[in-house]
């Protein structure tokens, strides 16, 4: 027997977020070509004065910038997914190193949460069902955590609303 596939696990609506990192690879090695070219040229007059132990903390200086770069980098490697389906909910959350956990709900018992601040919009955006609570979106700032809650909003109503057969 041939039976029509049962498309009511489409996904209504998927995302993935991704911290924010404005300066980019090529922008990276511009700043630090930058940062050693204005070293060198700034320890060059101790170190022909003989204090050359400034050299080295200008160097520190470098290193230092190059270190919290990379660190802010590699903290851009997290990530959210979001699959939402007439039938479940999917939120998978990676961490820079990798590491990946999911949870899993009803869209019928989901409970979308979003505290405003008065001045800075968005503060905290949460999914809520039966007494669970998991906070999403926490690296976004104000503007796309609002953009994201607009939407997903109007998807999960979609979603709790059920698919139209007539």
């Amino acid at each position: 027997m041939n039976e029509a596939p049962d498309d009511s696990d489409e996904a209504i609506f998927t995302a993935r977020l991704r911290p924010h990192r404005s300066l980019g690879p090529k922008g990276f090695r511009i700043l630090m070509g930058l940062s050693l070219v204005a070293t060198t040229a700034m320890s060059l007059p101790f170190y022909l004065m003989g204090a050359w132990p400034i050299v080295g903390f200008f160097g520190l200086d470098v290193a230092a910038i190059y270190l919290a770069f990379r660190l802010s980098y590699r903290g851009a490697r997290a990530y959210e997914d979001f699959r939402l389906s007439y039938l479940e909910l999917k939120v998978a959350r990676a961490n820079p190193a990798g590491q990946r956990r999911e949870w899993r709900f009803a869209p019928a018992f989901v409970r979308f949460e979003r505290i405003d601040h008065e001045e800075f919009g968005p503060q905290r955006l949460s999914l809520i069902s039966r007494g669970r609570r998991l906070e999403v979106a926490h690296f976004l700032g104000p503007d796309q955590k609002a953009e994201f809650a607009s939407a997903f909003v109007k998807a999960l109503a979609i979603a709790k609303q059920g698919r139209r057969f007539s």
